[in-house]
């Protein structure tokens, strides 16, 4: 699939979920969040979601965006996966 046959699949500008997961630390949230803003320019009250895992070793951060683009996504999985601290991205 080329790069715009991908593009064409997601109508932007869209609210996005991203989904970071790592094990549990004080700064985990921060991290991720951080991140997220420095490719978005807004981030709402209520966009973000954490949740621990039942043993509580592992916390999922969601970060809902209003993405516009194709590349600002692609940006944003690409600085979370490149940190130490964050194991998975959805």
């Amino acid at each position: 699939m080329s790069e715009q046959e991908r593009e064409s699949l997601i109508e932007f500008p869209c609210d996005f979920p991203i989904k970071a997961m790592g094990e549990t630390s004080e700064e985990f949230d921060a991290i991720v969040v951080g991140i997220v803003r420095q490719h978005v320019e807004d981030i709402h009250e209520g966009s973000v979601a954490t949740k621990q895992s039942s043993g509580g070793k592992y916390t999922s951060v969601t970060v809902t965006i209003r993405a516009t683009s194709q590349a600002q996504v692609d940006a944003v999985y690409r600085d979370l996966s490149s940190h130490d601290l964050v194991k998975y991205v959805l």
